[in-house]
């Protein structure tokens, strides 16, 4: 039933117990303490709880020094044991795309050499189409204003398309997983234009993907209307594409996908479950977060002097200004202390984009924003560690600089993450056979039962 259409005598029976409901669902924050829970699975310092087991990536942000002591480090990532920096510099440097490179080393293990690319590209490529009528009857008639949304559902769809939708034998899951790596941008790009055509009454435009294309390149050839692009700005998406397409096991989708595996779920269930996770704004929907506060902060600053800037992110903080959150969307990360390697790389490249579109001012922006909010939150908030800038806080700029529509941002978001989550899945399945099951710790009083004309 549509919220509208609901009289004002059941809203107020559904708000009366809504009250109801937060009485019940109440816990202080001080039995967390008490009882040593680890929120979030984090300690009060910020370490992790150690749960699993991973060949896939690793992140580091802190090492020991002369004395044994464990101390804060500039931030590190690695693919399958290869530094996110050579990685990136090896392709960009030989002006190659990197998506299929990594996403070959990330689900197989070792980097590729150059007919394992060719193949994987081509097996890739083979992949990218849909079931008959599929866009007809799953994408354009029901269209949703959130494409995760959308994205989620096509995806559980397409398990009505499967003979073996079920088998989660290794062979039949890196099948599942490999269409779905090449449907993703299909169905996310297909979904926007579909949205955009009935809500914001613009021509329904259907590009085919082209053969000869990398993934970031089909991306911006079917979004735009005219296919048309420019080298940089395909090579910047395939960068961003390349950075977001793995992030450790303990990331809130990724453990979700072990999570929802380890009960032995089919890939299409497993896949939508971490679509819904994603989408969440402290998660895979921070970058727009981030972009809506800069317009915030454009429409309010008098100038753009450290003194404004400075004034406009304290009453940030004080849930003063923008949405009264008090988050400064994009800066600190629950693992990186000193810097986000992926945001140091994206940073780099972002300001020839920027000046190449003549947003070099904008630029400028972010730049005195990532040099000032760091030591905002550190005289305001008590830190266990130190806050700097993360991926979304320039990923989203980019986007924007590259004219993708807000709706698009947190799905580019899961176009690359789909390829950790197949790795993660495909490893979870192959070595643990214990479902996943934490410890919950129940602080209700026992009461014995009243009936119901005593109560």
């Amino acid at each position: 039933m549509d919220l509208e259409v609901l009289n004002n005598e059941v809203l107020e029976k559904i708000e009366n117990l809504s009250k109801v409901n937060s009485e019940a669902n109440l816990i202080t924050p001080d039995l967390y303490e008490k009882y040593d829970v680890k929120r979030g699975l984090r300690d009060l310092k910020g370490n992790g709880v150690l749960v699993g087991l991973t060949n896939v990536s690793d992140i580091i942000s802190s090492k020991k020094n002369e004395l044994g002591e464990k101390v804060s480090c500039r931030g590190e990532l690695y693919y399958r044991g290869y530094s996110i920096e050579d990685l990136v510099n090896g392709f960009i440097n030989k002006k190659r795309f990197g998506f299929e490179e990594a996403s070959y080393l990330i689900l197989f293990g070792n980097l590729p050499n150059t007919a394992q690319l060719k193949d994987f590209s081509e097996l890739l490529t083979a992949f990218r189409s849909l079931p008959e009528n599929f866009v007809r009857d799953i994408i354009l008639k029901a269209t949703s204003p959130d494409i995760m949304n959308m994205l989620a559902r096509s995806v559980l769809t397409l398990y009505s398309y499967d003979e073996k939708a079920n088998d989660i034998d290794a062979l039949n899951v890196l099948r599942q997983c490999l269409q779905l790596i090449s449907r993703f941008p299909l169905i996310s790009v297909y979904g926007y234009n579909a949205y955009n055509h009935l809500h914001a009454s613009e021509s329904l435009i259907i590009h085919n993907p082209k053969t000869e294309l990398s993934t970031a390149q089909n991306i911006l050839h079917m979004l735009r209307p005219d296919s048309e692009y420019s080298e940089l700005e395909a090579q910047i998406l395939d960068l961003c594409l390349v950075l977001h397409i793995e992030h450790g096991g303990g990331n809130n989708s990724t453990f979700t996908t072990r999570v929802v595996s380890s009960s032995g779920s089919d890939t299409y269930s497993t896949v939508a479950a971490a679509l819904g996770s994603l989408k969440g704004p402290r998660h895979g929907g921070a970058n727009i977060k981030v972009v809506q506060m800069f317009e915030d902060m454009k429409k309010n600053l008098k100038d753009y002097k450290d003194d404004s800037i400075c004034d406009y992110l304290t009453k940030v903080l004080n849930k003063e200004a923008f949405d009264r959150s008090g988050l400064i969307y994009g800066m600190g990360h629950a693992v990186y202390s000193l810097s986000d390697p992926r945001s140091d790389i994206l940073s780099s490249y972002v300001k020839k984009l920027a000046y190449q579109k003549n947003l070099h001012e904008d630029y400028e922006l972010y730049k005195k924003v990532e040099k000032l909010a760091p030591k905002i939150v550190e005289e305001k908030r008590k830190m266990y560690k130190g806050i700097s800038a993360n991926i979304d806080f320039y990923s989203g700029f980019v986007y924007n600089v590259l004219n993708i529509p807000l709706e698009l941002f947190t799905p580019l978001f899961a176009i690359a993450r789909i390829v950790g989550w197949s790795a993660h899945r495909l490893e979870e399945l192959s070595n643990n056979s214990k479902i996943i099951r934490p410890s919950y710790k129940a602080i209700l009083e026992y009461r014995d039962y009243i009936e119901l004309n005593k109560r």
